[in-house]
């Protein structure tokens, strides 16, 4: 049986085996269904991202924001083959119902139709070491990144085949959730929770870059769609979103500290996970900062707090953005 987060000392490059990918139930996870023949237009209007040119393979990052261009969730977007075009947003259940309802005050004379459709599914999340896309039944999963090591998919089972579709997964590479984060932090794929709601600006969780692509510059309006745009186009992006490991408790939302800021937090964590490699580390993932980034002397908790220690992300903080699309 393979080591999961509460085995000690795992090492990345064992964990993914090109022959025997990793997967995990995501139990945390819901999903909205949009229906009706204005579903697609109608989040058009309302996400960061071009939806209503989501292939029926294709899974795309989308943020729902507030008019001061702060995130309030992120969604994973897919189409549903078997529902005439439905669209599907899949996002942390602790923040779906609130979701629906702010979504749902936005329908008026829209003719468009939103539900919880978490129990339709079951969320299943693939890790591999390389890209090819892993043998999961006769569903083909979505790529969730564009980098390897890992190379992360999810998979959308309908509750009646989810046995049929596991049948080609190893159940002894089965792992708990929180390594399933640990990988998604590895990833730098970025997340909104309860905790973090109205925190960041997209850019701030680099949604603009090509590697993580949450954000289309050309697709027209939607709710705080002039900030994000400032954001880009005026201003300078002071914040951003990297990797780091600390040897403490912590969790999303915890304020950080850095010697150029004082008393003042520079910025908050995004998400965390224990870290299979290392006994009693937690990974997560930092939104800071440039210059404390950049200093190199951050804490959480308190300006005397304990000391974060920087990782590699899997993409350059410069690299292409989405406007070259």
């Amino acid at each position: 049986m393979l080591a999961t987060m509460t085995d000690p000392m795992i090492d990345r490059t064992a964990l993914l085996a090109p022959e025997a990918p990793l997967w995990s139930r995501l139990d945390d996870q819901g999903l909205i269904r949009a229906s009706g023949p204005d579903a697609a237009d109608f989040l058009q209007n309302l996400l960061t991202n071009d939806v209503q040119s989501i292939a029926l393979n294709e899974i795309r990052l989308a943020g729902f924001c507030t008019p001061k261009g702060r995130l309030l969730a992120l969604f994973r977007v897919v189409r549903d083959p078997s529902a005439n075009g439905d669209l599907l947003l899949i996002l942390p259940r602790e923040v779906l119902p609130g979701m629906l309802k702010k979504l749902s005050m936005y329908v008026l004379r829209a003719k468009v139709k939103l539900t919880d459709a978490s129990a339709e599914f079951a969320l299943i999340g693939i890790a591999t070491a390389v890209s090819p896309a892993p043998t999961c039944g006769n569903l083909p999963p979505f790529r969730l990144n564009s980098t390897d090591r890992p190379a992360l998919w999810m998979m959308l089972a309908p509750v009646t085949q989810a046995t049929t579709e596991l049948s080609d997964l190893n159940p002894e590479r089965e792992v708990a959730i929180e390594t399933w984060h640990w990988l998604t932090i590895a990833a730098g794929l970025p997340h909104v929770e309860l905790a973090t709601q109205e925190a960041f600006v997209p850019q701030m969780l680099n949604m603009e870059l090509l590697a993580v692509a949450g954000i289309s510059f050309s697709k027209g309006c939607y709710p705080g769609q002039e900030i994000v745009a400032r954001t880009q186009y005026l201003g300078k992006i002071k914040r951003r979103m990297v990797r780091v490991r600390l040897s403490a408790s912590a969790k999303p939302g915890d304020q950080v500290f850095a010697p150029e800021s004082g008393d003042q937090p520079c910025g908050a964590l995004v998400f965390v996970a224990r870290s299979p490699e290392s006994t009693g580390d937690i990974e997560a993932l930092l939104c800071a900062q440039i210059a404390a980034i950049e200093a190199g002397s951050i804490t959480v908790g308190a300006p005397v707090g304990p000391p974060l220690t920087l990782l590699d992300l899997p993409y350059a903080l410069d690299g292409p953005d989405t406007r070259k699309r």
